[in-house]
Formats: structure tokens, sequence, C-alpha cells
């Protein structure tokens, strides 16, 4: 499978027109003060179905050939990417079925369904998402879309860097660092294939919970690894067990390095965003963010973006993580 270009991220841009929204940088200057930099955010808890992966759903389905439309799409997520696929595939007037384990938050299995996907529970430590999918999609013949590791995930994913060069150009910045959630590695994949044409001289970081750090040490060890998680994390949207094929084939080659952070320090970092943006993340979403506060990235004399990927938390943990 070839990798995308920015010719293809170029394209995907063209066709989310008038369906995704472009998202604004947000700061602080309070923030910026405390930190000694600067420090915008990427909100795509702004975006349809709350989250980035609208972009890379959309484009995928946009491009599925008419004549196989008629039998719908089936995709594997703990949450955001199910949605993004349900609400692109009901554009297109598409049936979905959505793989959903069933310990993902309610409040993304319920919008899921409400969006109008079949969604269909399984259990993590008992059985395989891939083996459910392969039977639909023989069963059905379903499309199979997958969360991260493919090129037209990948290139919808990387409207998010077209978007930020354009942003800071017209404010009059030059990016020292971008800062990126990272699960399976579509997103910040994506974001540094665009940003490598568009601004080449900033750093891109990968951010993932501690003990899910799959990306950070591939790319220390210069191949692919697997996650031996010792205990559990409250990013959902975070938890691939190890990164693409071809999304480490990028990562690997652009990214400046992988970072890690506490489940504690994504907790303030969603305190922080919503007293200083008013935004609501997941903890997912709030992994960069909680790089930049925690020092993990130090940020002080940078100008640096932030990508916030979602905000689908359930209420109870959002207002716990404001309590704590």
């Amino acid at each position: 499978m070839d990798l995308p270009s920015t010719t293809d991220i170029k394209s995907a841009a063209l066709g989310l027109e008038g369906k995704a929204r472009v998202t604004p940088l947000l700061e602080s200057q309070i923030l910026n003060e405390r930190l000694g930099g600067r420090l915008l955010i990427k909100p795509e808890m702004l975006q349809v179905t709350g989250s980035f992966k609208f972009r890379g759903a959309y484009n995928f389905i946009s491009r599925i050939p008419e004549d196989q439309k008629k039998h719908g799409v089936v995709a594997f997520s703990s949450g955001n990417h199910a949605q993004g696929v349900a609400a692109a595939s009901k554009m297109f007037g598409m049936r979905s079925t959505i793989i959903m384990p069933e310990d993902a938050p309610e409040i993304k299995i319920s919008n899921t369904r409400a969006l109008g996907a079949d969604v269909v529970l399984y259990n993590r430590k008992k059985e395989a998402r891939e083996n459910i999918g392969r039977r639909i999609t023989e069963e059905t013949g379903a499309t199979l879309i997958r969360p991260y590791d493919d090129p037209l995930i990948i290139a919808g994913q990387g409207t998010i860097g077209l978007e930020v060069a354009a942003q800071t150009r017209a404010m009059g910045i030059v990016i020292d660092a971008l800062l990126s959630p990272c699960g399976g590695g579509g997103l910040v994949a994506g974001t540094a294939l665009a940003l490598a044409d568009e601004s080449p001289d900033t750093e891109i970081y990968s951010v993932e919970p501690e003990d899910y750090d799959d990306t950070a040490m591939s790319l220390i060890a210069g191949e692919r690894l697997a996650n031996f998680p010792r205990k559990v994390s409250f990013c959902d949207a975070l938890l691939a067990p190890e990164p693409g094929e071809l999304t480490f084939a990028i990562n690997s080659r652009l990214l400046t390095g992988g970072l890690a952070v506490s489940d504690d320090e994504v907790g303030r970092a969603m305190q922080v965003a919503f007293r200083e943006f008013k935004v609501v993340s997941e903890p997912g979403g709030a992994v960069a963010l909680a790089a930049a506060l925690s020092g993990a990235y130090d940020i002080t004399g940078k100008t640096a973006v932030v990508v916030m990927s979602g905000g689908n938390v359930d209420g109870a943990i959002f207002a716990a993580a404001l309590q704590g």
C-alpha cells in the first residue's frame, strides 16, 4: 500500500470544503505568561462529531466507488473513528456497522447509534475486533475502514496540518513545534506530512499516555514495538497496541521525537483547557496540552501548536478531572 503524499492531503482538503469545520487556533495570554512561551491550541473537539476523525472518514468514504457504496462500510473503534465513519456514511446515504469495545465511553456508543450506525459490541480481553470486522465484510461485502493505517485516512487527518500552516502564516508567526496526540499514529503522520511541506523547520512530536507510548519507544528503537501496559489509562482513544505500518513509515522519518504523560497530568490539562480556553476535552484529546503544561516539552521562549484531538468524554469522567 502506497504512502500518502502532500498532494493527497491537498486533495482531501478540497473534498472536505463545506463538510468539515476549519477549527480555529486559540491562545491564552495568562497561560503564555505562565509558561514563558506562546502556546496555541487547535481544538478539534469543535469538529463535526467532536473529533478530528471525521476528516479521514469523510475523505475515505467519498472515494469509495459508486457500485460499492450500496454494500455499506464497517469500522472498528473505541468511539471517535466510529462517530466519524457513521456521520460521513450517513451523508452519502450508506449503511455503517461499527465494532466497539463494550467498555467504550457511553457517550461515544450512544452518539454512534444516534448517527444511524449499527453498533456491535465486543470484549477487548476475549475477542479480536479485526476478526469480527473480517467476518462482517465477508458476509455483507461492506468496505472496511481502518482507523489509522490507510492512505486516505492519513491524508484526511493531514488537513489539520494545512490549516495550522495557513493560520499561523496569517498570524505572522513561525511555529517551533507542533505536539499531537498519538494512538495508531494517523493524526500525527498526516499532520507531519503536511507541515514537512508547509513549515519544514517545525519540530513534530507525538504524545501518548504513559505505558502506552509504543510510538515513542518505536522511534527510539527504529522499529515497530508493541505496548506491554502495566496499568490502565483513561485515555481510551489512544490505546492502540502498536504503531501502524504506514503511520510508522511516515513518523519514523518526519517526527522529532515522542513524549509521554501521566493520567494525572492529562487530568490537569483538561482542567486548564476548560478554564483558559472554555473547551471540553476528552482525556486522549488533552495529552499534547499536558506535555506542554508539564514540561515534557519545554515551551520556554518558543511558539508551539498543540492539537487537541477530541471532546467526546462522559460527564462523570470530565467532572472527576475538573475536581481532581
